[in-house]
């Protein structure tokens, strides 16, 4: 099938042709005719299938032209590098069709954003926090949706949005059109689903733990963190092999830490993006990296969920994953629209078990390579892998090194001191004395006529 079948009108299939795409991926074609039906969604397919045009093209193509105020169609996703990448591919789908799209996201300012949204829009995309904040303030007018997409719907309940979605479900008309997509069908969606959708189509283009076909998965067991980015060295030395590389850390911590050594030797050649970092620097990060302006970016799980990155030559794992679905994601950012990728997960002995579990969710052996002769194995060890007993009291805070002490001192003696209510409050006490029944009025009038 290609994208003439699908009855696109000639602005979407004009926008199609510029960007040089023929076939449809599964779920593109799977989507098109249910959404366009006007029933609820439910959509599951693997990170890097083309989730965003799946529901894009449609909603896209039955919009029809107005030049009311208030947004008709409404896209949550939850994080700020996801609304700039969503707010992207709608432009570029949209190229040949008046349509005014806005992204509102946290960490901007929001006059700025109730601004744009007073000149007319016809699709939002949000981040849920930003879009009810709008909404409570009066600026932005939700009685006009007609669709709502959830996009990452399951990364969106992890961080704990559950509240906002729900606060936002009670702001907009009930008689809607509701669109999900996720990668992974956990008991939380499941129960979003039963409470808010009616009766919806459920499109499930590969099962949640199946890898990519197009993707070659390597490991390697490593003794240690250290040991680790001395195996990084030597791989990203070879500039023409890994010329585009993707590095998961579990922690924000980890991921400074690995930055700071990866920038030691590579300098500007490599990127960090996490959460703790501004909004202008994330978003600095992922243009370069994706522009082939950096060639290295390391990043955490949430960061980089649903970011679609050109081209990325390899995914490295430089932590294995406790939850097997978040492999699933990370390597999910190689191998896109069909392309080859490769993934190298590194695991010390006590992440093994974190291994097995991805492997089951795989049904799929990844293979272990030999670590390089020319590796060393680094006997220097981090905070977190040192026995307990020989961990120092550092107060280095930067590095992963760090261990916090008790929140406790004895107090100084002249703070230990007790509070007496001053001398002038005793000496009058002592004169009067205490009263027998406080403002018994009855009480000190009768004393007052003996």
């Amino acid at each position: 099938m290609t994208f003439n079948d699908l009855d696109l009108s000639n602005q979407l299939q004009y926008a199609i042709d510029d960007l040089g795409f023929e076939n449809p991926t599964p779920i593109q074609q799977q989507a098109f005719s249910v959404v366009r039906s006007g029933k609820d969604v439910v959509g599951i397919a693997q990170t890097g299938t083309g989730k965003t045009f799946a529901y894009m093209l449609p909603i896209l193509r039955d919009l029809k032209f107005s030049k009311q105020q208030h947004p008709r169609v409404l896209v949550l996703v939850p994080t700020r590098e996801l609304v700039i990448q969503v707010v992207e591919e709608i432009e570029k789908l949209a190229k040949y069709i008046n349509t005014r799209v806005l992204g509102v996201y946290g960490g901007t300012n929001i006059n700025t954003q109730k601004q744009a949204i007073l000149q007319g829009q016809d699709i939002i995309v949000a981040t849920p926090g930003r879009l009810y904040d709008l909404a409570l303030s009066n600026a932005l007018k939700l009685k006009s949706i007609q669709k709502l997409v959830i996009d990452e719907v399951d990364v969106m309940l992890d961080l704990g949005f559950r509240f906002q979605l729900m606060n936002i479900f009670d702001v907009i008309p009930e008689r809607r059109q509701n669109i999900l997509f996720s990668a992974t069908m956990t008991q939380d969606v499941d129960a979003l689903i039963y409470d808010f959708f009616k009766n919806p189509t459920k499109i499930s283009v590969a099962v949640s733990g199946t890898p990519l076909d197009n993707i070659e998965q390597i490991s390697y067991n490593v003794p240690n963190f250290f040991t680790k980015v001395n195996l990084l060295n030597y791989l990203l030395s070879d500039k023409q092999v890994f010329n585009k590389v993707l590095i998961f850390v579990a922690f924000k911590r980890s991921a400074d830490l690995l930055f700071k050594h990866l920038e030691e030797v590579f300098g500007s050649e490599t990127c960090v993006i996490h959460s703790n970092k501004t909004q202008n620097y994330r978003i600095r990060s992922v243009r370069q990296f994706d522009e082939g302006n950096n060639r290295i970016l390391v990043a955490t799980d949430v960061m980089a969920r649903g970011l679609d990155f050109d081209d990325v030559s390899h995914v490295i794992n430089f932590d294995t994953p406790d939850f097997p679905e978040n492999y699933m994601h990370r390597i999910g950012r190689t191998g896109r629209a069909e392309k080859a990728g490769k993934t190298i997960l590194l695991s010390t002995q006590k992440e093994q078990k974190a291994k097995e579990k991805i492997e089951a969710l795989m049904n799929y052996q990844i293979p272990v390579l030999e670590l390089p002769e020319e590796v060393d194995i680094s006997k220097l060890l981090t905070e977190d892998e040192r026995p307990r007993e020989d961990r120092e009291q550092s107060k280095n805070r930067t590095g992963l090194e760090y261990v916090p002490g008790p929140a406790f001192h004895e107090k100084s003696e002249k703070n230990s001191k007790v509070n007496l209510g001053g001398s002038y409050r005793r000496e009058i006490a002592k004169k009067y004395k205490k009263p027998k029944t406080r403002g018994d009025k009855n009480y000190n009038r009768r004393n007052k006529k003996k």
